[in-house]
């Protein structure tokens, strides 16, 4: 049985657990060899991320891989050799390592050998592990003259690698944010595109197709890690200078994590990371390397929203190549296509969608309010009754407005590593806002009681089904939005709701002129039980509003009580057409609306627009 010595912190990860706040008791897990596990790993996995430094320390990052390993794995004890294609001209580690000598020739380095970092990862599994190590020697073979393709541009150069590098350091990682893909090889036909640090449209559309990137980082000239950033395409942002002269900078979230922040400590002793980031559908592949900033905390927060920690990255040099990937990768034909149980949505900058209801770590809601009333209107669908504690800390809301409660006191268990129960809670702020049925100053003896109608989507709708009257206080962070019907100059209005997306309108009802008021709503039968509830709540909307009815009825065979909401809401005097909404139907009112607005999930909403070209059209965008 082997023992060995935990290797230390070093002291950019405990200045990381410090600003993190994690009391970190557990020995650092890393191995100080290649265990045999990693070796297994090594031979097996599809795909290899290298890192290393050029010869002004620039951490630089590239992707190889092949359909058919090994092409690396373990040669002698604690040594790998590496054999692939590469792309010889462009790829910045294949020049950092060889330095244009691409003839064959063995490549040997005085002293402890360059610093290596890899990520041995295989997507379709979802495994993958931590290598670092020094080069013992390696060679690049290539075609010597690069030749033009078929549209006559020029391409570079393609060779066969072959590197051994003696393993010091190896770790096992966890599967989240791992995007599942099958993996082919490819030969690649490389085409540099840009070279600028400011980035070309190009590259900006590539980073926001991706839902993976790489990163290699240095601890001075000690200690190199590569590892792997994954979530739902577009984490990443773009921030672009006005001056293009300047880079650009790349600001990504940090999500919860397994607490050992190799990486981030690595950019607090030498904050300089480079990335590579592969359209696994194409083969581009876009190389950067750059000046990072760690963001904890309030300053994370006032960066990109929801997060409380984050990495800035202001570009310094980059290389976009066009088809310089030797593989290619397909998302695994299930149902999920691939994707990771544990990505949450995309987070903006707080400069492309400000957070009016952002709160820093720790940071109490300014108020609560106290569930009174929870009425079950559909299986799936809620009404809530709550009154504030203190309403004098808001003041009046407007009709219209949503109300933004905090949830993290009763629901947010603290730091977890791993929980398949609930994936997305992990990376959840428990901050939820939800359009307020009531109009203001309606409820209550003073006017303190508000309502909301809410389908169940998740953890926190889920949970608030079961809560009972009198026993449950949720945070409130305040109310905002500017969703208004504006008929103040005589405007003739009209409104496209789908399903719950009515609630906008509920509201408003006792300030709006019906007279001047155009509905069309579409609801599916399982929510038929809405349609009730809303017009006993507001009858003069039974004249008024054109309902879509969609789905098939046999959904409601197994429920009595929903076949009876059905047949009552046959038999009431509403414009009732059993089918989907069509383009007709909105342009035969057209001349009817001066202004329109909508509350649809995003596909109709694109398909509205699109049916009214040219019509002006509001709607309040709830995506984050």
């Amino acid at each position: 049985m082997a023992f060995f010595q935990p290797q230390p912190w070093h002291p950019g990860e405990e200045k990381v657990h410090t600003r993190t706040h994690v009391n970190l008791r557990d020995d650092n897990p890393t191995s100080p060899f290649l265990t045999p596990r990693a070796a297994y790993q090594v031979q097996r996995y599809p795909l290899l991320a290298l890192g290393t430094l050029d010869d002004v320390d620039r951490p630089w990052c590239t992707l190889w891989g092949s359909d058919d390993p090994p092409f690396a794995q373990a040669i002698a004890q604690g040594v790998i050799g590496i054999r692939t294609v590469v792309d010889a001209s462009y790829d910045p580690v294949v020049e950092a390592i060889w330095n244009g000598k691409d003839d064959g020739e063995v490549v040997k380095e005085n002293g402890p050998g360059r610093m290596i970092g890899g990520l041995s990862i295989n997507l379709e599994e979802r495994g993958r592990v931590k290598l670092f190590g020094r080069m013992i020697a390696g060679a690049l073979s290539a075609a010597h003259e690069p030749h033009e393709d078929k549209a006559g541009e020029q391409e570079g150069k393609v060779g066969q690698v072959q590197l051994v590098v003696k393993i010091e350091q190896s770790l096992g990682n966890c599967p989240k944010y791992l995007n599942k893909k099958v993996i082919t090889s490819h030969t690649p036909r490389p085409r540099l595109v840009s070279d600028s640090p400011h980035l070309t449209p190009e590259a900006v559309n590539l980073i926001a197709k991706a839902d993976m990137f790489f990163i290699s980082s240095a601890h001075e000239h000690e200690d190199m890690d590569t590892n792997h950033r994954g979530g739902p395409p577009n984490f990443m942002r773009v921030q672009q200078p006005d001056d293009e002269t300047e880079g650009s900078v790349i600001v990504w979230p940090e999500y919860s994590g397994n607490n050992l922040y190799q990486t981030l400590g690595n950019l607090e002793t030498t904050p300089r990371a480079g990335l590579v980031i592969p359209d696994f559908d194409t083969g581009d592949v876009l190389y950067v390397t750059g000046d990072t900033e760690v963001l904890v905390g309030a300053e994370a927060t006032q960066v990109i929203t929801k997060s409380n920690l984050a990495v800035r990255l202001k570009v310094t040099a980059a290389r976009f190549v066009q088809e310089g990937l030797s593989i290619r990768g397909t998302p695994t034909d299930d149902h999920t296509q691939g994707r990771s149980p544990y990505n949450p949505r995309v987070r903006f900058l707080t400069s492309e969608k400000k957070d009016p209801f952002a709160k820093e770590p720790g940071q109490d809601a300014p108020g609560t309010a106290e569930l009174i009333q929870n009425t079950t209107i559909t299986p799936t669908i809620h009404r809530y009754r709550f009154s504030l504690s203190d309403p004098a800390i808001f003041g009046p809301w407007k009709p219209g407005q949503h109300v933004a409660l905090d949830f993290s006191a009763a629901l947010d268990m603290g730091y977890s590593h791993m929980r398949d129960d609930d994936p997305t809670s992990l990376n959840d702020d428990y901050l939820r806002t939800f359009t307020v049925t009531s109009a203001p100053g309606s409820l209550g003896v003073h006017g303190e009681e508000f309502e909301i109608m809410v389908r169940k989507v998740g953890s926190v709708t889920g949970w608030m089904t079961w809560q009972r009257p009198g026993m449950t206080h949720v945070g409130v962070r305040g109310f905002g939005g500017e969703f208004r019907f504006d008929q103040d100059g005589g405007q003739r209005t009209g409104f496209v709701a789908a399903g719950i997306g009515i609630t906008p309108l509920l509201g408003q009802m006792g300030g709006v002129d019906v007279k001047r008021l155009k509905v069309l709503w579409s609801v599916g039968v399982k929510d038929v039980g809405l349609i009730l509830d809303v017009l006993q709540q507001h009858p003069a909307l039974e004249g008024l509003v054109s309902i879509y009815l969609t789905g098939d009825e046999a959904v409601l065979d197994n429920d009595e009580g929903q076949r009876d909401q059905l047949r009552q809401v046959l038999h009431l005097r509403l414009k009732l057409e059993r089918r989907r909404m069509q383009k007709e139907d909105l342009t035969n009112v057209a001349g009817q609306v001066d202004l329109w607005y909508i509350c649809t999930a995003p596909a109709m909403r694109q398909r509205v627009q699109e049916w009214m070209p040219g019509k002006s059209i509001l709607y309040e965008n709830f995506e984050y």
